[in-house]
């Protein structure tokens, strides 16, 4: 098997850059269609490709998850992604994906991998909204690939809230911290309809207002709308927003991109830069801050994440009294 997997380190040097390297995979022939589509997941999640290893069966699992595995002495669980997506395809697996998601480890079985394809964020593709509601959000964005064939990029972050139940009991969001009747709104973007609920029902928790995105570009976008008001009758745009909340990994605009943007850009002076994303290798934290970022949280724990809204405005609220 071709060795896919770089290090770490090698990885990161496309982090800052708009780019990404995407594997891609099939999870067989659908025996309603007759097709073979291919799917993708960014490189920087996968750890290791093999062959399907030895599987113990565990009891009452969800239906897609076959059991688990031992990674060099790490207890992996395996989710049959063609079962996940609900496809008819009576073909066997023959390969195990490792990933890594906000330091949690899952494998998915799927039929083949093809190749490590390296691309533009800005050529990575929403999917159409009809795809979006028949997928459930599965389908994160897509790309034209050279022999015209689309493949789908997956979201990670939503196999493994449903397969997991992460972040999904209302008892995660207990006890965080509040900031109730202060008037504080938020920007966030993030391309993940579960990444996106999970921060809705944390800022609805914390009592602050937000204002949603689907990529930095969206983002980008609505910031520049939201600029154009507060000229109009001129009043500071950290009247309006006063703090981002960027992933990093979007299609169309990335975080670090969305940020330099931001950095950049003299309208938005003295509006905080949040980084959230599950890609938490120190060197992404470091390109986070070299691109201006003024803080970069993980993915995807409700409490660290409103401590640090609460230290990061409650901070900004009292410079703006000095």
């Amino acid at each position: 098997m071709p060795n896919f997997i770089q290090s770490v380190d090698e990885r990161t040097n496309l982090a800052g850059t708009n780019r990404l390297e995407v594997l891609l995979f099939s999870l067989g022939k659908d025996d309603s269609t007759a097709r073979q589509e291919v799917y993708g997941i960014n490189v920087f999640k996968v750890r290791e490709v093999m062959q399907v290893p030895d599987i113990t069966h565990a009891p009452d699992m969800p239906n897609s998850v076959e059991g688990m595995t031992s990674l060099r002495g790490t207890m992996v669980p395996v989710v049959n992604l063609s079962k996940f997506c609900d496809l008819n395809i009576s073909e066997e697996p023959q390969i195990l994906i490792v990933t890594e998601y906000n330091k949690h480890m899952q494998g998915f079985l799927v039929h083949s991998v093809e190749n490590i394809l390296r691309l533009q964020w800005n050529d990575i593709k929403v999917p159409p909204q009809m795809m979006q509601d028949k997928l459930g959000g599965l389908v994160t964005a897509v790309t034209e690939l050279q022999d015209g064939r689309i493949a789908m990029i997956m979201d990670v972050e939503k196999i493994l809230a449903e397969t997991a139940h992460f972040a999904q009991e209302d008892s995660y969001y207990e006890d965080i911290a509040t900031l109730e009747d202060q008037g504080y709104t938020i920007m966030f973007a993030d391309d993940s309809s579960v990444a996106r609920s999970q921060i809705e029902r944390t800022l609805n928790h914390m009592g602050i207002a937000h204002v949603s995105a689907m990529n930095g570009a969206e983002a980008w976008t609505k910031l520049k709308d939201i600029a154009t008001r507060a000229e109009t009758t001129g009043l500071p745009v950290k009247d309006y927003i006063q703090a981002i909340l960027t992933d990093v990994e979007m299609p169309e605009m990335d975080g670090y991109v969305l940020t330099k943007h931001i950095k950049n850009d003299p309208r938005f002076a003295g509006i905080p830069v949040i980084m959230h994303s599950s890609l938490s290798a120190d060197a992404n934290m470091s390109l986070g801050r070299g691109v201006g970022a003024d803080a970069y949280v993980a993915k995807f724990e409700p409490k660290e994440l409103s401590n640090k809204l609460v230290e990061i405005l409650n901070h900004n609220s009292k410079k703006a009294l000095t």
